[in-house]
């Protein structure tokens, strides 16, 4: 069964929340995720009374460095599976052979 957010202690509730609230970073030639822009944590840290400031941010930097790596990897698996196809002509041929 797949873990819901009530399952989490208070803290990264609060991180899963505010980690959604800031924008993504993407590089714009290649299209790769970089992580969030964090600029505003601190108006968003004030705006909803975030007491441990330094735990909340913790896991929000785990969060990311997880939510980097897996984006990372997706993005490999998918460059690796158009180098095949392009590799075996993008086109699978079967002879036609009349015996």
């Amino acid at each position: 069964m797949p873990l819901e957010p009530s399952d989490f202690p208070e803290e990264v509730q609060v991180a899963f929340f505010m980690f959604s609230l800031l924008p993504d970073y993407w590089e714009g030639m290649s299209g790769t995720y970089m992580g969030k822009h964090w600029n505003g944590i601190d108006y968003f840290f004030d705006l909803y009374e975030v007491d441990n400031r330094r735990v909340v941010m913790y896991f929000m930097k785990s969060y990311e460095a997880k939510l980097i790596t897996y984006r990372h990897e997706q993005a490999e698996r998918k460059r690796d599976a158009e180098r095949r196809k392009a590799k075996s002509g993008g086109k699978n041929y079967t002879p036609n052979v009349k015996g």
